[in-house]
C-alpha cells in the first residue's frame, strides 16, 4: 500500500536565509499512522509541518527541492485548498487561527467553506465539540477563553471537518496535564476507529511515547533517529547530545540497565513498566527503610523571620460577564521561595497571577505585594516590584532588536540608557541571545527567552512565570530554569503557573494546588504529588518519579516513599539488588 504522505528527498530554506530548514528529508507515512516529531529549537520541526499540510509551498515563500506527495499528488501542483481537504492542521499559534468571535461560528466557518451539506453541520459540530470535552463553551466568546480552552476549539474546528491527516504542531502547549492527556486520547481514538492519520509535534515526550506506533527526531533540518518509541528512547547519550528530553522512567531504565543492575533491553516508557522491572530486579528480599533511605533536596527552608513579600488573603473576584472565579484565596510567599501554582485549565491560575500584579482588584479580600495593598496601589507602582512573562513572549515585545527589549525595561525604571545597555547584553549572553536580531525573526522559544531575559534584567523582588516552558525544548527550558532558579536563590520570590509538572517537581519546593476557583491545598512538592486524591481532584497527572516512588514505596519497600529524583531510584535500586 502506498503511504498517505510521501517526503522524497526534500529540503527548504526560506527566502530570508540561505541556511536550510530541511536538509535531504526521506520519510514515508502510512494511513492510520501515529506519527511523534520532536527534536530542539530550530531543527526543523514546523517547516516539516509546514510541508505535510502544504503551507510549503503555497504560502511559504523559499526554495524548495525533492517532492511531497499527499494521497498521490505532488503538493507543488494541486491547490491548498485540495490538500486541506485531506490534511488538517492545528498551528502551534493558536490566536493566528482563529477566525470568529464565538466557539460555535469557528466550527461553522471551516463546515460551511468546505461545503458540508446542511443536514451534517449540527451533527459533526457536536460530536466534535463533546469528543474534545469543550461542549460547554459552545457559546463562549473566544476572547474570554484561556489559552488550553483555544487550543481544544481549535482541534474541534479541524476534527470536525474529518480529515484523512491530522498534523498537529504542539498541541497541548498550553493544555493541563489531564486535558493534555484527553487530547492525545482523542486524537488515539480518532486513529484507531476512524484510521485517520495522526502526526503530532510535541515537547511531552512521556505522552509521545505512550500514544506514538513511531518518533522521528530532528536536528539540524535533518532525520537524527527514527523508530518506535522504545528504540528510540533507548538512545539515550545521542538524545541528550541533540537535547531532547526522555521520559524520566526511559531515563531510570537506561541507568539501572547501564549499571548492569537489570538486562532489559528496551526502555521503560510508562510508570507501570517501570514498576514492573524494579519489583523483578529487587525480589521479594525484605529490605532496612532505614539503610536506603534518600535526603530530599526539597527539604524545606529553615524557618525564616522574613515578612512574606506577597499575601493573599480571603480573596473572592467573579467577572463581570462570567469566567473563571476565584473565592476564599488564601497564600504567603516570602522572599527566595519558587512556589508553583498548578492546576487544570480554568482553575483560576491566571485570575491569580493578575490579581497578584494588581490589573485585577479583589471583590473581598486583600492582596498585598511587597508591602502594597494592590486595590490601592496604582499598578504602574506594583510593577516596579513585580515583574511578569506573559504566556505568550509575543504580546510583551515591542523594540526592534534583542537588545533594545532586555534593555526597555530597566530605562523605563530609570535606568541610565549605557547602563541599561550594559546589562541588557550580559544577560543576553547568558541566555545564548543575538543581540542585533530582531525578536520576530527568531524561533518562539527564542522569542520566550528574549521576554523571560527582559524580565529578569529588572532584578525585581517578585516575578510571576506564566508558563515559562511553553514552546521551549528540553535545552533552552533547562537553561530558563536554571536562571529563574538563581534569581530565587538571590532573593527574589517567584510564583510560576506550569502545566509540565516534571519542572515543577525539579524546581518548585512547594506548590498551590488550585481546582474551581480555589486552593485546595498548598504545601511541599513531593508530599502534595504523593496525594492520589487531590491530584484527581485538581486534575493533575503527578510526575513520573514521584508516582513511580509512591507505588515502590507500597509495592516494594518503604525506603522509596518520598522520592522524587531519578538518580535516587536508581541508587536505592541498586542498593537493594547488590545488598539483597
Amino acid at each position: 500500500m502506498n503511504p498517505i504522505i510521501d517526503i522524497e528527498d526534500v529540503s527548504f530554506s526560506y527566502r530570508e536565509t540561505h541556511v536550510p530548514a530541511l536538509n535531504h528529508i526521506s520519510l514515508a507515512i502510512g494511513e492510520g499512522d501515529f506519527l511523534g516529531i520532536i527534536g530542539p529549537s530550530g531543527a526543523g520541526k514546523s517547516t516539516l509541518a509546514a510541508c505535510l499540510s502544504g503551507a510549503i509551498p503555497h504560502h511559504f515563500g523559499g526554495t524548495l527541492y525533492g517532492a511531497v506527495h499527499v494521497a498521490d499528488e505532488d503538493t507543488c501542483e494541486v491547490t491548498l485548498t485540495d490538500i486541506s481537504r485531506i490534511v488538517g492542521s492545528v498551528l502551534q499559534d493558536i490566536d493566528t487561527q482563529m477566525v470568529a468571535s464565538v466557539v460555535e461560528d469557528e466550527l461553522l466557518f471551516g463546515l460551511e467553506n468546505f461545503g458540508v451539506p446542511h443536514d451534517e453541520i449540527e451533527r459533526r459540530l457536536a460530536d466534535a465539540l463533546q469528543t474534545v470535552g469543550i461542549a460547554d463553551l459552545r457559546d463562549r466568546e473566544i476572547a474570554t477563553l484561556s489559552g488550553g480552552q483555544k487550543q481544544k476549539v481549535a482541534i474541534a474546528a479541524i476534527m470536525a471537518l474529518q480529515p484523512r491527516v491530522l498534523v498537529l504542531d504542539e498541541p497541548t502547549a498550553a493544555l493541563d496535564p489531564a486535558s493534555s492527556l484527553l487530547v492525545f486520547d482523542t486524537l488515539a481514538k480518532i486513529n484507531r476507529e476512524q484510521n485517520v492519520t495522526v502526526v503530532v509535534i510535541e515537547q511531552k515526550v512521556a505522552l509521545l511515547s505512550t500514544f506514538c506506533n513511531r518518533v522521528v527526531v530532528l536536528d539540524n533540518g535533518k532525520i537524527a533517529l527514527e523508530g518506535t518509541p522504545h528504540e528510540v528512547f533507548s538512545h539515550a547519550e545521542e538524545l541528550q547530545r541533540i537535547g531532547v528530553d526522555s521520559p524520566r522512567v526511559a531515563r531510570i531504565s537506561n541507568s539501572l540497565a547501564h549499571k548492569k543492575v537489570c538486562s532489559q533491553a528496551s526502555p521503560c516508557l510508562t510508570v507501570d513498566e517501570a514498576e514492573a522491572l524494579i519489583k523483578h530486579a529487587v525480589g521479594n528480599a525484605s529490605h532496612d527503610t532505614k539503610r536506603f533511605a534518600a535526603p530530599s533536596p526539597h527539604a524545606p527552608r529553615p524557618a525564616t523571620a522574613q515578612e512574606p513579600v506577597v499575601a493573599f488573603e480571603h480573596v473572592d473576584f467573579a467577572y463581570p460577564l462570567g469566567g473563571a472565579a476565584v473565592h476564599d484565596l488564601t497564600l504567603k510567599v516570602r522572599p527566595g521561595e519558587l512556589i508553583g501554582l498548578v492546576g487544570q485549565n480554568g482553575a483560576g491560575k491566571t485570575t491569580f497571577t493578575k490579581l497578584l500584579t494588581g490589573l485585577l482588584k479583589p471583590d473581598a479580600g486583600s492582596v498585598h505585594v511587597a508591602g502594597a495593598n494592590t486595590k490601592t496601589t496604582p499598578t504602574s507602582v506594583i510593577a516596579r516590584s513585580c515583574a511578569t512573562l506573559f504566556q505568550n513572549p509575543d504580546r510583551q515585545i515591542c523594540r526592534e532588536t534583542v537588545e533594545d527589549e532586555i534593555a526597555f525595561g530597566l530605562e523605563l525604571h530609570g535606568t541610565e540608557s549605557t547602563r541599561a545597555h550594559e546589562k541588557a547584553r550580559k544577560v543576553a549572553r547568558r541566555f545564548g541571545l543575538p543581540l542585533d536580531e530582531a525578536p520576530f525573526s527568531l524561533s518562539r522559544g527564542q522569542r520566550q527567552m528574549v521576554a523571560l531575559a527582559s524580565v529578569l534584567v529588572v532584578e525585581p523582588r517578585v516575578i510571576v512565570l506564566d508558563e515559562p516552558t511553553s514552546g521551549l525544548d528540553y535545552r533552552e527550558c533547562m537553561t530558563v530554569m536554571e536562571t529563574v532558579k538563581q534569581m530565587a536563590e538571590a532573593g527574589c520570590a517567584v510564583i510560576m503557573v506550569c502545566h509540565d509538572m516534571e519542572v515543577i517537581s525539579d524546581f518548585a519546593e512547594r506548590i498551590a494546588v488550585m481546582a474551581d476557583g480555589r486552593i485546595l491545598a498548598s504545601g511541599p512538592s513531593r508530599e502534595l504529588f504523593a496525594q492520589p486524591e487531590l491530584m484527581h481532584a485538581a486534575s493533575i497527572e503527578p510526575p513520573q518519579v514521584i508516582e513511580l516512588a509512591r507505588r515502590l514505596s507500597q509495592s516494594v519497600s518503604p525506603a522509596f516513599e518520598g522520592v522524587g529524583e531519578v538518580s535516587d531510584i536508581v541508587r536505592i535500586t541498586e542498593e537493594m539488588v547488590h545488598c539483597g
